[in-house]
């Protein structure tokens, strides 16, 4: 049987010097070529023409896009650029839908004509005069309605127009134009007077009125007042309508509401 002899320790320090040597080599190569690179990169621009090459057609060789060129000049883009491919689209669909839906409605809710109601406020003053020679009872009646406004902006009052019957017969008219303008969600109160005549067919209302056993000297009347609106290119037309007592004996006067116009 054959035995195993140990290397001589002297062996191993060549093989170190040999791999300490590679290394050094490599770090040379990876410099070397760190180098060319950066030697590279300060070089301008040079267009190798050769005999199955072609010069740029955009630069002419030099490497720079004329400033004239710029807004002429179209970029290519690959089909599977980031850029192109659209992003959260569906969410800004629905987000400007809503806020479209949105403006809408409160252009709708804010700009949508409402409603305009006129109450009746009663007979505030009546006065009376007597027409002895003809036995004709002349009524100028002073009467106040309330005009509410619930819309977001003015509304003017064009026209109001107010008619007195008696037994189913006119017996006196009243119109005024321009009357008033009732502020945005607010109301107002608006006096207006109608002069009445009773006599010709009605002579006995003189005699009634004037008779003085009699203590109570009350007509009914029957008023009906229109009231004509304009707002935002709208018109619109509210009525009242009511039978009223009228104290024809003398003059009679109720407080007028404050703020009445």
């Amino acid at each position: 049987m054959g035995a195993v002899l140990p290397l001589p320790s002297g062996s191993a320090a060549p093989r170190q010097r040999k791999a300490a040597e590679e290394e050094e080599e490599e770090e040379d190569d990876l410099l070397d070529s760190q180098d060319r690179v950066e030697d590279i990169a300060k070089f301008p621009y040079v267009e190798f023409t050769g005999q199955d090459s072609i010069t740029c057609p955009t630069c002419q060789g030099t490497g720079c896009i004329p400033t004239e060129q710029v807004n002429e000049l179209v970029a290519l883009i690959p089909y599977s650029d980031q850029r192109l491919r659209p992003q959260r689209t569906k969410l800004y669909v629905l987000l400007s839908v809503l806020l479209c839906l949105l403006v809408c409605g409160l252009v709708v809710f804010f700009l949508f004509p409402h409603s305009v109601l006129v109450e009746d406020e009663g007979i505030k003053v009546v006065q009376v005069w007597f027409d002895h020679k003809n036995s004709v009872v002349l009524l100028a009646i002073t009467a106040t309605l309330r005009i509410r406004n619930s819309n977001f902006y003015s509304v003017a009052v064009a026209s109001l127009s107010s008619q007195v019957q008696y037994m189913n017969t006119v017996v006196g008219t009243q119109q005024v134009t321009n009357v008033s303008s009732i502020l945005p969600l607010s109301d107002k109160l608006v006096n207006f007077t109608v002069k009445a005549e009773l006599g010709g067919p009605f002579s006995y209302v003189y005699f009634f009125c004037t008779y003085p056993k009699v203590k109570v000297h009350n007509v009914v009347i029957f008023m009906r007042t229109s009231v004509k609106f304009s707002y935002v290119g709208h018109t619109s037309q509210s009525s009242v309508e009511r039978y009223r007592y009228v104290d024809c004996s003398s003059n009679s006067t109720h407080p007028l509401a404050p703020g009445a116009a």
